[in-house]
Protein backbone atom coordinates (compact mmCIF):
# COMPACT_ATOMS: atom_id res chain seq x y z
CA UNK A 1 0.00 0.00 0.00
CA UNK A 2 1.33 2.96 -1.06
CA UNK A 3 0.95 6.01 0.80
CA UNK A 4 -1.04 9.36 -1.31
CA UNK A 5 1.18 11.80 -2.58
CA UNK A 6 1.51 15.08 -0.26
CA UNK A 7 0.26 13.36 2.51
CA UNK A 8 2.44 14.33 5.27
CA UNK A 9 3.85 10.81 7.21
CA UNK A 10 2.45 10.49 10.32
CA UNK A 11 4.96 10.10 13.61
CA UNK A 12 5.02 6.96 15.64
CA UNK A 13 6.53 7.36 18.95
CA UNK A 14 4.98 5.45 21.34
CA UNK A 15 3.08 7.98 23.03
CA UNK A 16 0.55 9.65 20.54
CA UNK A 17 -0.85 7.86 18.12
CA UNK A 18 -4.58 8.54 17.28
CA UNK A 19 -7.39 5.93 15.52
CA UNK A 20 -7.62 8.04 13.17
CA UNK A 21 -3.88 7.93 12.65
CA UNK A 22 -3.98 4.27 12.63
CA UNK A 23 -6.66 3.87 9.99
CA UNK A 24 -4.69 6.32 7.86
CA UNK A 25 -1.65 4.29 7.86
CA UNK A 26 -3.37 1.12 7.65
CA UNK A 27 -5.15 2.22 4.68
CA UNK A 28 -2.13 3.09 3.10
CA UNK A 29 -3.90 6.93 3.02
CA UNK A 30 -0.15 8.03 5.11
CA UNK A 31 2.70 6.72 5.82
CA UNK A 32 5.13 6.39 8.87
CA UNK A 33 8.16 8.47 10.73
CA UNK A 34 9.78 6.95 13.60
CA UNK A 35 11.12 9.13 16.46
CA UNK A 36 14.58 8.67 17.00
CA UNK A 37 13.62 9.55 20.58
CA UNK A 38 11.73 6.46 21.10
CA UNK A 39 14.14 4.30 19.16
CA UNK A 40 17.01 4.83 21.68
CA UNK A 41 14.76 4.58 24.68
CA UNK A 42 13.87 1.06 23.12
CA UNK A 43 17.59 0.30 22.64
CA UNK A 44 18.28 1.46 26.09
CA UNK A 45 15.65 -0.61 27.76
CA UNK A 46 16.60 -3.74 25.75
CA UNK A 47 19.73 -3.24 27.74
CA UNK A 48 18.26 -3.25 31.09
CA UNK A 49 16.33 -6.03 30.05
CA UNK A 50 19.74 -8.36 29.77
CA UNK A 51 21.07 -7.12 32.74
CA UNK A 52 18.53 -7.92 34.63
CA UNK A 53 18.81 -11.62 32.83
CA UNK A 54 22.16 -11.64 33.34
CA UNK A 55 21.58 -11.49 37.26
CA UNK A 56 18.52 -13.20 38.10
CA UNK A 57 15.26 -15.38 36.72
CA UNK A 58 13.45 -13.17 33.88
CA UNK A 59 9.72 -14.51 32.57
CA UNK A 60 10.60 -15.58 29.32
CA UNK A 61 13.51 -14.26 28.82
CA UNK A 62 15.26 -16.90 31.05
CA UNK A 63 13.11 -18.70 31.88
CA UNK A 64 10.01 -20.96 30.33
CA UNK A 65 6.25 -19.61 29.87
CA UNK A 66 3.04 -20.13 31.53
CA UNK A 67 3.18 -23.12 33.51
CA UNK A 68 6.63 -23.44 32.85
CA UNK A 69 7.41 -20.13 34.27
CA UNK A 70 9.77 -21.75 37.31
CA UNK A 71 12.14 -23.79 34.58
CA UNK A 72 15.57 -22.42 33.56
CA UNK A 73 16.03 -22.17 30.03
CA UNK A 74 19.98 -20.71 31.31
CA UNK A 75 21.90 -19.46 28.23
CA UNK A 76 19.84 -21.59 25.58
CA UNK A 77 20.73 -19.48 22.48
CA UNK A 78 17.27 -20.71 20.14
CA UNK A 79 15.18 -20.32 23.28
CA UNK A 80 13.76 -17.52 21.75
CA UNK A 81 12.57 -18.63 18.22
CA UNK A 82 11.60 -21.92 20.11
CA UNK A 83 9.10 -19.87 21.72
CA UNK A 84 7.62 -18.10 18.76
CA UNK A 85 7.45 -21.39 17.09
CA UNK A 86 5.29 -23.13 19.61
CA UNK A 87 2.98 -20.06 20.23
CA UNK A 88 2.30 -19.71 16.38
CA UNK A 89 -0.78 -21.78 16.09
CA UNK A 90 -1.22 -20.47 12.44
CA UNK A 91 -5.09 -21.48 12.58
CA UNK A 92 -8.11 -19.60 12.25
CA UNK A 93 -9.18 -17.67 9.11
CA UNK A 94 -6.24 -15.17 7.61
CA UNK A 95 -7.00 -11.43 8.81
CA UNK A 96 -7.57 -9.12 5.59
CA UNK A 97 -4.32 -6.76 4.70
CA UNK A 98 -5.65 -3.79 6.94
CA UNK A 99 -6.33 -5.22 9.94
CA UNK A 100 -2.98 -6.90 9.96
CA UNK A 101 -1.11 -4.15 8.97
CA UNK A 102 -3.46 -2.25 11.57
CA UNK A 103 -1.93 -4.79 14.18
CA UNK A 104 1.75 -4.27 12.71
CA UNK A 105 1.64 -0.54 13.66
CA UNK A 106 -0.15 -0.62 16.75
CA UNK A 107 2.33 -3.47 17.98
CA UNK A 108 5.26 -1.34 16.35
CA UNK A 109 3.76 2.29 18.45
CA UNK A 110 3.58 0.31 21.53
CA UNK A 111 7.31 -1.49 21.48
CA UNK A 112 8.46 2.41 20.88
CA UNK A 113 6.89 3.48 24.37
CA UNK A 114 9.75 1.24 25.63
CA UNK A 115 8.19 -0.75 28.07
CA UNK A 116 9.07 -3.99 26.12
CA UNK A 117 12.78 -4.78 26.49
CA UNK A 118 13.27 -5.96 22.81
CA UNK A 119 15.85 -5.01 20.90
CA UNK A 120 16.63 -2.23 18.66
CA UNK A 121 16.53 -3.93 15.99
CA UNK A 122 13.21 -5.83 16.15
CA UNK A 123 11.77 -2.25 16.21
CA UNK A 124 13.58 -1.03 13.28
CA UNK A 125 12.71 -3.79 10.95
CA UNK A 126 8.91 -3.90 11.98
CA UNK A 127 8.99 0.12 10.94
CA UNK A 128 10.89 -0.55 7.83
CA UNK A 129 8.26 -3.46 7.01
CA UNK A 130 5.31 -0.92 8.02
CA UNK A 131 6.77 1.29 5.88
CA UNK A 132 7.38 -0.34 2.72
CA UNK A 133 3.60 -1.96 3.05
CA UNK A 134 4.43 -5.04 3.63
CA UNK A 135 1.46 -7.30 5.09
CA UNK A 136 2.38 -10.92 7.11
CA UNK A 137 -0.14 -13.68 7.09
CA UNK A 138 -1.77 -13.70 10.55
CA UNK A 139 -4.20 -16.27 11.97
CA UNK A 140 -6.30 -14.83 14.80
CA UNK A 141 -7.06 -17.98 16.77
CA UNK A 142 -5.42 -18.11 20.11
CA UNK A 143 -6.13 -15.40 21.97
CA UNK A 144 -8.32 -14.99 25.07
CA UNK A 145 -7.69 -11.08 25.92
CA UNK A 146 -4.42 -11.40 27.49
CA UNK A 147 -2.14 -11.06 24.73
CA UNK A 148 -2.63 -11.98 20.95
CA UNK A 149 0.47 -14.46 21.21
CA UNK A 150 -0.22 -16.74 18.40
CA UNK A 151 -1.04 -13.55 15.60
CA UNK A 152 2.36 -11.90 17.26
CA UNK A 153 4.23 -15.32 17.05
CA UNK A 154 3.00 -15.63 13.31
CA UNK A 155 4.76 -11.93 13.01
CA UNK A 156 7.52 -12.72 14.72
CA UNK A 157 8.28 -15.52 12.64
CA UNK A 158 8.11 -13.63 9.57
CA UNK A 159 10.62 -10.56 10.84
CA UNK A 160 12.93 -13.70 11.47
CA UNK A 161 12.21 -15.21 7.82
CA UNK A 162 10.76 -18.25 8.87
CA UNK A 163 7.54 -17.17 7.36
CA UNK A 164 6.55 -15.17 4.41
CA UNK A 165 5.69 -12.53 3.84
CA UNK A 166 2.33 -12.18 2.51
CA UNK A 167 2.57 -8.90 -0.13
CA UNK A 168 5.28 -6.95 -0.37
CA UNK A 169 8.96 -7.65 0.85
CA UNK A 170 9.43 -7.31 4.04
CA UNK A 171 12.60 -7.30 6.01
CA UNK A 172 14.31 -10.08 8.27
CA UNK A 173 16.06 -9.58 11.70
CA UNK A 174 17.27 -12.28 14.20
CA UNK A 175 15.82 -12.99 17.61
CA UNK A 176 17.14 -13.98 19.90
CA UNK A 177 15.93 -14.81 23.66
CA UNK A 178 15.34 -11.76 24.86
CA UNK A 179 12.92 -10.71 22.21
CA UNK A 180 10.48 -13.69 21.81
CA UNK A 181 8.15 -12.80 24.60
CA UNK A 182 8.32 -8.72 24.27
CA UNK A 183 7.36 -9.51 20.69
CA UNK A 184 4.19 -11.35 21.48
CA UNK A 185 3.20 -10.00 25.02
CA UNK A 186 0.57 -7.80 23.44
CA UNK A 187 -3.25 -7.06 22.21
CA UNK A 188 -2.00 -5.64 19.26
CA UNK A 189 -4.42 -7.26 17.12
CA UNK A 190 -7.02 -7.29 19.44
CA UNK A 191 -6.80 -3.60 19.75
CA UNK A 192 -6.07 -2.96 15.70
CA UNK A 193 -9.55 -4.74 15.26
CA UNK A 194 -11.25 -2.77 17.82
CA UNK A 195 -10.15 0.44 16.26
CA UNK A 196 -11.22 -0.51 13.43
CA UNK A 197 -14.70 -1.53 14.48
CA UNK A 198 -14.77 1.42 16.06
CA UNK A 199 -14.71 3.50 13.27
CA UNK A 200 -17.05 1.69 11.36
CA UNK A 201 -19.50 2.38 14.16
CA UNK A 202 -18.61 6.24 14.48
CA UNK A 203 -19.52 5.99 10.92
CA UNK A 204 -22.66 4.08 11.00
CA UNK A 205 -24.24 6.19 13.80
CA UNK A 206 -23.69 9.69 12.16
CA UNK A 207 -25.18 8.09 8.83
CA UNK A 208 -28.10 6.23 11.07
CA UNK A 209 -29.49 10.38 11.96
CA UNK A 210 -29.56 11.14 8.63
CA UNK A 211 -31.12 7.95 7.00
CA UNK A 212 -33.63 8.54 10.39
CA UNK A 213 -34.41 12.22 9.70
CA UNK A 214 -35.19 11.10 5.95
CA UNK A 215 -37.95 8.70 7.21
CA UNK A 216 -39.05 11.18 9.35
CA UNK A 217 -40.02 13.36 6.63
CA UNK A 218 -41.21 10.73 4.47
CA UNK A 219 -43.59 9.88 7.63
CA UNK A 220 -44.51 13.46 8.13
CA UNK A 221 -42.99 13.64 11.46
CA UNK A 222 -43.34 16.18 14.47
CA UNK A 223 -40.61 17.69 15.26
CA UNK A 224 -41.66 18.39 18.80
CA UNK A 225 -39.57 15.62 19.80
CA UNK A 226 -36.31 17.09 18.63
CA UNK A 227 -36.82 20.66 20.63
CA UNK A 228 -33.78 21.91 22.56
CA UNK A 229 -36.27 22.36 25.74
CA UNK A 230 -37.23 18.45 25.98
CA UNK A 231 -33.51 17.49 25.83
CA UNK A 232 -32.48 19.67 28.13
CA UNK A 233 -34.93 18.28 31.16
CA UNK A 234 -33.38 15.58 30.89
CA UNK A 235 -29.56 16.19 29.59
CA UNK A 236 -27.65 12.19 29.32
CA UNK A 237 -24.65 12.67 27.24
CA UNK A 238 -24.57 12.84 23.33
CA UNK A 239 -28.99 13.38 23.76
CA UNK A 240 -29.05 16.87 23.01
CA UNK A 241 -26.77 16.92 19.95
CA UNK A 242 -28.31 13.78 18.48
CA UNK A 243 -31.49 16.07 18.92
CA UNK A 244 -30.29 19.10 17.68
CA UNK A 245 -28.96 17.15 14.28
CA UNK A 246 -32.13 15.80 13.61
CA UNK A 247 -33.43 19.23 14.17
CA UNK A 248 -31.22 20.61 11.80
CA UNK A 249 -32.02 17.94 9.24
CA UNK A 250 -35.48 18.34 9.32
CA UNK A 251 -35.75 22.15 9.37
CA UNK A 252 -38.39 23.66 7.49
CA UNK A 253 -40.38 20.12 7.62
CA UNK A 254 -44.35 20.26 6.62
CA UNK A 255 -46.95 20.19 9.27
CA UNK A 256 -47.31 17.48 11.71
CA UNK A 257 -50.21 14.99 10.67
CA UNK A 258 -50.08 13.49 14.16
CA UNK A 259 -49.53 14.86 18.06
CA UNK A 260 -47.33 11.92 19.08
CA UNK A 261 -45.17 9.73 16.67
CA UNK A 262 -44.60 6.29 16.56
CA UNK A 263 -41.72 5.35 18.94
CA UNK A 264 -39.01 4.83 15.66
CA UNK A 265 -38.94 8.79 15.21
CA UNK A 266 -39.76 10.31 19.12
CA UNK A 267 -36.75 8.43 20.42
CA UNK A 268 -34.32 8.79 18.04
CA UNK A 269 -32.23 10.81 20.12
CA UNK A 270 -32.92 8.75 23.37
CA UNK A 271 -31.62 5.56 21.65
CA UNK A 272 -28.73 6.91 19.15
CA UNK A 273 -27.55 8.93 22.31
CA UNK A 274 -25.98 5.83 24.53
CA UNK A 275 -24.51 4.70 21.59
CA UNK A 276 -22.46 7.90 20.61
CA UNK A 277 -21.35 8.13 24.30
CA UNK A 278 -20.21 4.29 24.31
CA UNK A 279 -18.18 5.17 21.18
CA UNK A 280 -16.08 7.77 22.82
CA UNK A 281 -15.67 6.22 25.86
CA UNK A 282 -14.50 3.36 23.51
CA UNK A 283 -12.24 5.89 21.45
CA UNK A 284 -10.66 6.32 24.73
CA UNK A 285 -10.02 2.99 25.84
CA UNK A 286 -8.05 2.19 22.66
CA UNK A 287 -6.00 5.21 22.41
CA UNK A 288 -4.65 4.51 25.47
CA UNK A 289 -4.15 1.04 24.40
CA UNK A 290 -2.44 2.33 21.56
CA UNK A 291 0.48 3.87 23.36
CA UNK A 292 0.69 1.37 26.35
CA UNK A 293 3.47 -0.66 26.91
CA UNK A 294 1.66 -3.51 28.31
CA UNK A 295 4.35 -6.24 28.30
CA UNK A 296 5.37 -8.27 30.98
CA UNK A 297 7.53 -7.98 32.32
CA UNK A 298 7.38 -4.11 32.07
CA UNK A 299 11.13 -3.05 31.49
CA UNK A 300 11.71 0.36 33.59
CA UNK A 301 15.15 2.25 33.93
CA UNK A 302 15.34 0.98 37.56
CA UNK A 303 14.58 -2.81 36.29
CA UNK A 304 12.00 -5.33 35.66
CA UNK A 305 8.41 -5.54 36.85
CA UNK A 306 6.67 -8.45 36.51
CA UNK A 307 3.08 -7.70 36.72
CA UNK A 308 -0.47 -8.35 34.83
CA UNK A 309 -1.01 -5.45 32.45
CA UNK A 310 -1.77 -7.79 29.58
CA UNK A 311 -5.17 -8.14 31.11
CA UNK A 312 -7.57 -6.44 29.11
CA UNK A 313 -10.56 -6.13 31.10
CA UNK A 314 -11.45 -2.18 30.76
CA UNK A 315 -11.14 -2.91 26.87
CA UNK A 316 -13.47 -6.09 27.20
CA UNK A 317 -16.26 -4.16 29.34
CA UNK A 318 -15.98 -1.22 26.87
CA UNK A 319 -16.93 -3.18 24.11
CA UNK A 320 -19.53 -4.88 25.34
CA UNK A 321 -20.76 -1.35 26.53
CA UNK A 322 -20.16 -0.59 22.38
CA UNK A 323 -22.51 -3.56 21.42
CA UNK A 324 -25.21 -3.44 24.12
CA UNK A 325 -25.67 0.25 22.81
CA UNK A 326 -25.35 -0.17 19.32
CA UNK A 327 -28.16 -2.51 19.10
CA UNK A 328 -31.27 -0.28 19.66
CA UNK A 329 -30.06 1.71 17.26
CA UNK A 330 -29.94 -1.20 14.66
CA UNK A 331 -33.37 -2.18 15.65
CA UNK A 332 -35.27 1.27 15.82
CA UNK A 333 -34.20 1.58 12.16
CA UNK A 334 -35.81 -1.98 11.66
CA UNK A 335 -38.69 0.12 13.24
CA UNK A 336 -38.88 2.69 11.21
CA UNK A 337 -38.65 0.55 8.02
CA UNK A 338 -41.58 -1.00 9.33
CA UNK A 339 -43.31 2.13 9.56
CA UNK A 340 -42.28 2.76 6.48
CA UNK A 341 -44.05 0.30 4.97
CA UNK A 342 -47.77 1.44 6.21
CA UNK A 343 -50.09 3.00 4.15
CA UNK A 344 -51.82 4.70 7.17
CA UNK A 345 -48.94 6.60 8.64
CA UNK A 346 -46.97 7.22 4.74
CA UNK A 347 -50.35 8.12 2.77
CA UNK A 348 -48.93 5.99 0.15
CA UNK A 349 -49.50 2.16 -1.05
CA UNK A 350 -48.46 -0.74 1.11
CA UNK A 351 -45.17 -1.31 1.05
CA UNK A 352 -44.23 2.05 -1.17
CA UNK A 353 -45.36 -0.40 -4.23
CA UNK A 354 -45.68 1.15 -7.40
CA UNK A 355 -46.70 -1.26 -9.91
CA UNK A 356 -50.33 -3.03 -10.82
CA UNK A 357 -52.27 -4.03 -7.67
CA UNK A 358 -51.14 -6.56 -5.33
CA UNK A 359 -47.38 -5.49 -6.34
CA UNK A 360 -44.90 -6.04 -3.44
CA UNK A 361 -43.23 -3.21 -3.25
CA UNK A 362 -40.53 -3.12 -0.75
CA UNK A 363 -42.07 -6.41 1.25
CA UNK A 364 -39.15 -8.58 1.50
CA UNK A 365 -36.69 -5.81 2.51
CA UNK A 366 -37.90 -6.54 6.27
CA UNK A 367 -37.43 -9.72 5.90
CA UNK A 368 -33.80 -9.23 4.98
CA UNK A 369 -33.81 -6.85 7.89
CA UNK A 370 -34.94 -9.05 10.66
CA UNK A 371 -32.74 -11.83 9.27
CA UNK A 372 -29.49 -9.68 9.41
CA UNK A 373 -31.01 -7.98 13.04
CA UNK A 374 -31.05 -11.52 14.45
CA UNK A 375 -27.47 -12.68 12.87
CA UNK A 376 -26.48 -9.48 15.16
CA UNK A 377 -28.42 -10.51 18.17
CA UNK A 378 -26.83 -14.17 18.34
CA UNK A 379 -23.30 -12.27 19.07
CA UNK A 380 -24.68 -10.19 21.52
CA UNK A 381 -23.54 -12.57 24.76
CA UNK A 382 -21.34 -10.13 26.85
CA UNK A 383 -17.81 -11.37 26.03
CA UNK A 384 -16.31 -10.23 29.62
CA UNK A 385 -18.70 -13.03 31.35
CA UNK A 386 -16.53 -15.43 30.45
CA UNK A 387 -14.35 -17.74 32.56
CA UNK A 388 -11.79 -20.31 32.14
CA UNK A 389 -8.92 -22.23 33.81
CA UNK A 390 -5.48 -23.08 31.62
CA UNK A 391 -2.09 -23.56 31.43
CA UNK A 392 -2.53 -26.25 34.11
CA UNK A 393 -4.84 -24.15 36.05
CA UNK A 394 -2.23 -21.29 36.74
CA UNK A 395 -4.04 -18.92 34.23
CA UNK A 396 -7.23 -19.26 35.60
CA UNK A 397 -8.77 -15.64 33.98
CA UNK A 398 -9.20 -13.58 30.86
CA UNK A 399 -10.97 -10.76 29.74
CA UNK A 400 -11.93 -12.38 26.07
CA UNK A 401 -11.92 -8.43 24.48
CA UNK A 402 -10.28 -10.48 21.36
CA UNK A 403 -13.78 -11.69 21.33
CA UNK A 404 -15.38 -8.62 21.89
CA UNK A 405 -13.07 -6.96 19.20
CA UNK A 406 -14.42 -9.68 16.59
CA UNK A 407 -17.97 -9.61 17.59
CA UNK A 408 -17.91 -5.57 17.00
CA UNK A 409 -16.39 -6.14 13.39
CA UNK A 410 -19.10 -8.74 12.56
CA UNK A 411 -21.94 -6.22 13.43
CA UNK A 412 -20.62 -3.52 11.85
CA UNK A 413 -20.12 -5.37 8.76
CA UNK A 414 -23.64 -6.72 8.90
CA UNK A 415 -25.10 -3.12 9.85
CA UNK A 416 -24.75 -1.35 6.59
CA UNK A 417 -27.35 -3.49 5.13
CA UNK A 418 -30.27 -2.65 7.98
CA UNK A 419 -29.49 0.89 7.49
CA UNK A 420 -29.49 0.51 3.56
CA UNK A 421 -32.85 -0.95 3.71
CA UNK A 422 -34.29 1.97 5.79
CA UNK A 423 -32.17 4.22 3.51
CA UNK A 424 -33.70 2.79 0.04
CA UNK A 425 -37.34 2.97 1.94
CA UNK A 426 -37.29 6.18 2.48
CA UNK A 427 -35.70 7.13 -0.60
CA UNK A 428 -38.59 5.77 -2.29
CA UNK A 429 -41.36 7.12 -0.29
CA UNK A 430 -39.78 11.38 -0.79
CA UNK A 431 -39.50 10.29 -4.61
CA UNK A 432 -43.39 9.51 -4.44
CA UNK A 433 -44.10 12.40 -2.55
CA UNK A 434 -41.54 14.89 -2.96
CA UNK A 435 -43.40 18.06 -1.62
CA UNK A 436 -42.08 16.11 2.12
CA UNK A 437 -38.72 17.53 1.53
CA UNK A 438 -37.13 20.45 2.74
CA UNK A 439 -34.34 22.66 2.36
CA UNK A 440 -32.25 21.65 4.88
CA UNK A 441 -29.29 19.35 5.08
CA UNK A 442 -31.63 16.46 4.52
CA UNK A 443 -32.29 17.59 0.90
CA UNK A 444 -28.98 17.54 0.46
CA UNK A 445 -28.95 13.35 1.73
CA UNK A 446 -31.64 12.78 -0.52
CA UNK A 447 -30.23 14.45 -3.35
CA UNK A 448 -27.46 12.32 -3.10
CA UNK A 449 -29.10 9.19 -2.57
CA UNK A 450 -31.64 9.76 -5.18
CA UNK A 451 -28.60 10.04 -7.71
CA UNK A 452 -27.24 6.88 -6.16
CA UNK A 453 -29.96 4.36 -6.02
CA UNK A 454 -31.73 1.96 -8.92
CA UNK A 455 -34.63 4.35 -9.95
CA UNK A 456 -36.53 1.67 -11.52
CA UNK A 457 -39.48 0.80 -8.33
CA UNK A 458 -41.43 -1.39 -10.15
CA UNK A 459 -41.01 -5.20 -8.68
CA UNK A 460 -37.55 -6.08 -9.11
CA UNK A 461 -35.12 -7.40 -7.22
CA UNK A 462 -33.93 -5.01 -4.27
CA UNK A 463 -30.21 -6.46 -4.35
CA UNK A 464 -28.58 -3.91 -6.36
CA UNK A 465 -30.63 -0.68 -4.87
CA UNK A 466 -29.38 -2.25 -1.05
CA UNK A 467 -26.02 -2.65 -1.87
CA UNK A 468 -25.85 0.88 -3.76
CA UNK A 469 -27.21 2.24 -0.35
CA UNK A 470 -24.83 0.44 1.76
CA UNK A 471 -22.40 1.92 -0.26
CA UNK A 472 -23.16 5.57 0.07
CA UNK A 473 -23.58 5.46 3.67
CA UNK A 474 -20.16 6.66 4.52
CA UNK A 475 -20.91 9.43 2.36
CA UNK A 476 -23.91 10.64 4.33
CA UNK A 477 -22.18 9.95 7.38
CA UNK A 478 -19.84 12.84 6.32
CA UNK A 479 -22.91 15.38 5.88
Amino acid sequence: MQAQDGVPPIPLDGRTLAIESLVAIATGMANITVDPAALARVGARHAVLRAAREHGAVYGANTGVGANRHESTGDSVDHGLRLLRSHCAGVGPVEDDVTARAAMIVRLNQILAGGSGVSRHIAEALAAAVHDGAVPTLHPWGAIGTADLSALAELGLTLAGERPWRHGAGPTTTIDATDALPMISSSALTVATAALALTSVQAQLRASIVVAALSFLALRGNPEAYDPAVHRARAHPQQAKVAASLQALVAGCGPAVRIQDPFGLRVVPQVTAPAVHAARELQGVLTAELNAAVENPLVTDDGVLHHGQFHTATLATALDAMRSAFLPVLSLSSARLGLLMRPDLTGLRAFLASGPPGSSGMMISEYVVQDVLTQIRVGMQPTAAGTLSISLGLEEHASFATQGARALRTMTALAPMMLAAELVAAVRALRMAPGRLTEGLALRAFAMADKALEADEDDIPLGASLEQAAALLPQLADL
